[in-house]
């Protein structure tokens, strides 16, 4: 099974993208977590496929996350950046190859290169 961690504080998003997630994606396993400080943890423990980080959070931001995951060993190329900013500031903000992607949380076309990384994800899972 595919393991994803979303880091978001808006239990709302995390609830519709998390249900979004296991109706679509069977073969994948969503852990939330609403408090960024509290997702430090499960970070360090490690062991997953995918994590979704939303940019602005308060207490910790996304970016700070990010450069905690990949120094505990998470493959900064299985981390996606989310944000309802648009994406010319969020590719000024994160270059390429920071992170898997930086997406608008809202827009359409990028709920398209997500579902691309769910399914791919999926498909592993299932060849295991």
């Amino acid at each position: 099974m595919g393991r994803i961690l979303l880091i978001d504080d808006d239990p709302a998003f995390t609830r519709f993208l998390g249900d979004y997630i296991r109706e679509n994606y069977p073969l994948l396993q969503v852990e939330i977590r609403n408090n960024p400080v509290a997702a430090l943890h499960s970070i360090k423990t490690g062991g997953y496929d995918l994590m979704l980080i939303d940019l602005e959070m308060p207490a910790m931001d996304g970016l700070k996350l990010l450069k905690f995951a990949v120094e505990t060993g998470m493959d900064k190329n299985r981390i996606v950046i989310l944000s309802g900013r648009d994406a010319d500031f969020l590719h000024g903000l994160c270059p390429m190859g920071t992170c898997l992607a930086v997406l608008n949380k809202f827009e359409a076309r990028q709920k398209a290169v997500l579902d691309m990384v769910f399914s791919s994800l999926n498909r592993k899972a299932g060849a295991v």
